[in-house]
């Protein structure tokens, strides 16, 4: 087992065979293959039926690679917050954003 950083671990192939046939791995992932998909009728797996302009944003597709310009921009640190939870990409989620509100502006 080799450590990266305190919460980064690599395993070999051979050391998760050898961990699985102990029974050390938490994942079910028969048990998950085995759950229905959800219908949406439970509010947490639905996105919201809200088509408004203010969240329009929300299903804006990611743009096709274009040239950038280099910058810095100062956003408040509980938005920048926000879109770093949501993994990696989240600079190009937030260039589609301020896009999509460009083109309802200007357009």
């Amino acid at each position: 087992m080799k450590k990266k950083s305190e919460r980064i671990v690599r395993y070999t192939d051979a050391e998760l065979r050898a961990m699985r046939a102990r029974g050390e791995t938490k994942s079910d992932f028969k048990a998950a293959a085995l759950k229905p998909l959800p219908d949406g009728s439970d509010p947490d797996d639905a996105m919201p039926d809200d088509t408004t302009d203010e969240l329009d944003w929300v299903t804006t597709e990611l743009p096709l690679p274009r040239r950038k310009a280099h910058m810095t921009l100062r956003i408040d640190a509980d938005v920048l917050d926000w879109f770093r939870a949501q993994g990696r990409g989240y600079q190009t989620k937030i260039n589609a954003i301020l896009r999509k509100y460009y083109e309802q502006k200007a357009g």
